[in-house]
C-alpha cells in the first residue's frame, strides 16, 4: 500500500516538472544504471541532461567544422592541386567519405565491448587530431606533398572520425534517462539540436574555410580544422564531471554470432509449443541486465527460425562451459531479432545516401563553372553547401517547437510523427531535389551553348550560381526529416546494449551510399562512353550530361520510395518502456503517412 502511494506521488511530481524541478524534490540517483567516470552511481540533479549534452553538442560543432573543412573542397583540391580528372576526384571523395562513414562500426565495437564511449571518444579525438596535422603539413611542405602522404593523412582523419562520430552522439543521448518521461521527451529534442549543431559547424566549414582555401592558401585552410579539433577535445574533457556513463556490456558481435551458431546446431530441432517449454530459462540469464534495471523482451513471431537457438537438449544440460555455444536465452535471440528487423529499412535508405553524396561532388563542380561574383567578391563554389546547413538551422527549431506540438495533438504520438514517417517525408523531398538539379543543369548547358562556351571549360558561364539555390535548400529540408529521423530511429530501435552500434548503422547508410554513388558513376561512365561517344562524365562539364545522371538518381529514388512505403508499413516497432515489447503495425491498413 505504501509503495503504491509512493508511486502515485512520484507520478504527480513528474507532471509538475515544467513548473518545479523534479531533481530538487526527488534528489535521487539515475535509475538506468548510469555511473560517473569512477564507476559510482550518479544523482539526477548533478549530472546529465542539458548541462552535459551542451558540452557534447559544442564538441560536435567543432568536429563538424573540422570535417567539413576537409570534405567540402576536397574534390576541388584533387582536381586543381593534385590534377585528377573530375570523375576520378569524385570517385576518390566518395570512397573516402564512404570509408569514413563505415569505420564507425569499428568505433562502436570498441566502445560497446571494451573502452566505453567516453574513452573511445578521447582516444579517437587524438587520432583525428594527428590526421588533421598531417593533412596540414602535406599541403604546406613541399617535402610532404606527395599524393600517398595526403591520402594516408585523410584516411587517418577517417579512422579518428570512425571512433568519434558514433560514440559522441550515443554518449549525448545517454545523458537523458529513457524511463523518465520528461527526460525522454528531451532526448527527442536532443537529436534535433544535435543535428542543428552539426549544421552550424558544417556551415562555418563550407563558407569560411572554403574561402580561405580558395583565396588564401590550402595550408591555412587545412590548419584551422586541426586547431578546431584540439579545441573540441579540450571542451569535451572540461565537461567530464557532468557526464553519465554506461558501462561496456561485452561484444555485440559475439552475442549475434552466438545466436546464429546455436541456431545452426539446432537446425533440425522443432520449436513447437511443447518444445518451447524446454527453452533456456535460467532466471539469471532470462533478463537483460542494464545497470540496475531489468528490461525484458517479449516473445515475437519475427524470424522464428532463430528460436531454435533457445531449445535445450541433453547435450546442453551436460555442458558446463561458461558460454554454451549450442544454447541461447530468449533474451539473446530477441536482441538479434531486433537488429535483423532493422535491415530492410536500412537497405531502403541507401539510395538516399547516394543522393546525399552529390552535394559535395557534382553540385560543387557545377557551381565552379557558373558566375559566382557578388560585386568584386567571388563566392567559392564549395561554400554554397552552406545553404543546406542554413536551411536545417532555420527549420529544425521550427520543427521541434511548432510542428511537433501540433502533430502531437493530432496524432497522439509524443514525437509528433513516427520515425518512419519522418524518414519517408525526407526521401520524397530528396526526389524533388534531384528533379530540380536536373532541370537546372539543362538550363546551365543551354546558356553555355547559346554563348558559344561549350568548348571553353575554363570560361565562366553567364548564369548566376544562385540558380543552384533551390536544389541545395531542398537538400536541407530533406535532411531535417530523413537524417535526423534515421539517427533517432536506429538509436531508439537498437537493443540497450547496442546503442553505439545503432548510430554506426545510421552512419553506414551514408557510407554505403557514397560507395554506391562511386559504383554508379563508374558504371554509367563506361556505358555512356560506349554509346556514340556521348560520355556523361567528362572534365569539360559543358559537354557532360550531369542532367542525365540526376534524372537517373531521381528515377532510382522514386522506385526505392515505393519499396520503402511497403517496408515501413510492415515494420514492427520496439516499445522500450518498463518492459520491451513489440507493437505490430498492419501491412494492409496503413499508408506511409499513417504508419
Amino acid at each position: 500500500m505504501e509503495e503504491n502511494h509512493s508511486s502515485s506521488f512520484n507520478g504527480i511530481l513528474l507532471e509538475m516538472d515544467e513548473l518545479i524541478s523534479t531533481d530538487a524534490l526527488l534528489g535521487g540517483f539515475v535509475g538506468d544504471g548510469s555511473v560517473n567516470i569512477h564507476g559510482r552511481s550518479v544523482k539526477r540533479a548533478h549530472t546529465g541532461r542539458w548541462k552535459a549534452s551542451l558540452f557534447i553538442i559544442g564538441v560536435e560543432i567543432a568536429e563538424r567544422l573540422a570535417y567539413a573543412g576537409i570534405l567540402a573542397n576536397l574534390v576541388i583540391y584533387l582536381t586543381d592541386v593534385k590534377h585528377e580528372s573530375t570523375a576520378a576526384a569524385a570517385t576518390n571523395v566518395n570512397v573516402w567519405n564512404g570509408v569514413a562513414s563505415m569505420l564507425p562500426f569499428v568505433g562502436a565495437f570498441v566502445a560497446d565491448s571494451y573502452l566505453g564511449r567516453y574513452w573511445t571518444i578521447t582516444l579517437s579525438s587524438v587520432i583525428y587530431l594527428m590526421g588533421l596535422i598531417l593533412v596540414t603539413l602535406s599541403a604546406s611542405l613541399r617535402s610532404l606533398n606527395g599524393i600517398g602522404i595526403f591520402f594516408f593523412s585523410i584516411y587517418l582523419v577517417a579512422l579518428g572520425q570512425g571512433g568519434h562520430k558514433p560514440c559522441l552522439e550515443a554518449f549525448g543521448a545517454d545523458q537523458f534517462e529513457e524511463n523518465d518521461p520528461v527526460e525522454k521527451k528531451h532526448k527527442s529534442s536532443f537529436f534535433n539540436y544535435w543535428y542543428c549543431g552539426i549544421c552550424i559547424g558544417t556551415l562555418i566549414g563550407v563558407t569560411v574555410l572554403s574561402y580561405i582555401q580558395d583565396d588564401v592558401g590550402w595550408g591555412l585552410g587545412f590548419g584551422i580544422p586541426a586547431v578546431t579539433m584540439a579545441i573540441a577535445l579540450l571542451i569535451f574533457l572540461c565537461g567530464t564531471r557532468f557526464y553519465r556513463h554506461k558501462l561496456p556490456s561485452g561484444s555485440p558481435l559475439t552475442r549475434i554470432i552466438h545466436v546464429f551458431v546455436a541456431m545452426f546446431h539446432k537446425w533440425n530441432v522443432s520449436t513447437s509449443h511443447q518444445e518451447k517449454r524446454k527453452v533456456a530459462a535460467a532466471p539469471e540469464r532470462e533478463v537483460l541486465e542494464f545497470g540496475s534495471r531489468r528490461r525484458q523482451y517479449l516473445l515475437t513471431n519475427q524470424f522464428r527460425f532463430l528460436d531454435k537457438a533457445t531449445v535445450e537438449d541433453e547435450l546442453d544440460r551436460e555442458c558446463k562451459a561458461t558460454r554454451n555455444w549450442r544454447l541461447c536465452t530468449v533474451q539473446e535471440v530477441q536482441e538479434v531479432k531486433a537488429v535483423l528487423g532493422l535491415s530492410p529499412i536500412w537497405m531502403s535508405c541507401l539510395i538516399f545516401g547516394v543522393v546525399f553524396a552529390q552535394s559535395s561532388t557534382f553540385f560543387t563542380k557545377q557551381g565552379a563553372t557558373m558566375d559566382r561574383k557578388i560585386g568584386h567578391f567571388e563566392i567559392p563554389a564549395a561554400s554554397f553547401q552552406c545553404f543546406i546547413s542554413l536551411s536545417i538551422i532555420l527549420l529544425l527549431p521550427i520543427y521541434d517547437r511548432i510542428f511537433v506540438p501540433i502533430a502531437r495533438n493530432l496524432t497522439g504520438n509524443e514525437r509528433g510523427i513516427t520515425f518512419l514517417q519522418r524518414i519517408g517525408t525526407g526521401m520524397l523531398i530528396s526526389i524533388l531535389s534531384m528533379i530540380v538539379a536536373a532541370l537546372t543543369e539543362i538550363k546551365r548547358i543551354k546558356v553555355a551553348k547559346d554563348n558559344g562556351l561549350v568548348d571553353k571549360p575554363n570560361a565562366t558561364i553567364p548564369l548566376s550560381i544562385f540558380q543552384l539555390l533551390p536544389q541545395y535548400m531542398l537538400f536541407g529540408i530533406a535532411d531535417v526529416f530523413t537524417m535526423v529521423g534515421m539517427q533517432e530511429y536506429f538509436y531508439d530501435q537498437m537493443p540497450d546494449t547496442m546503442k553505439t552500434l545503432g548510430i554506426a548503422v545510421y552512419l553506414s547508410v551514408l557510407g554505403v551510399g557514397s560507395f554506391l554513388s562511386s559504383i554508379i558513376i563508374l558504371v554509367t561512365e563506361k556505358l555512356s562512353c560506349r554509346s556514340n561517344g556521348s560520355c556523361w562524365f567528362v572534365d569539360n562539364l559543358n559537354k557532360a550530361h550531369l542532367d542525365y545522371f540526376y534524372w537517373l538518381l531521381a528515377s532510382l529514388s522514386a522506385i526505392n520510395f515505393c519499396i520503402y512505403i511497403f517496408l515501413a508499413n510492415c515494420y514492427k516497432y520496439k516499445n522500450a518502456q518498463n518492459n520491451i515489447s513489440y507493437q505490430e503495425e498492419s501491412c494492409r491498413a496503413r499508408t506511409i503517412l499513417a504508419s
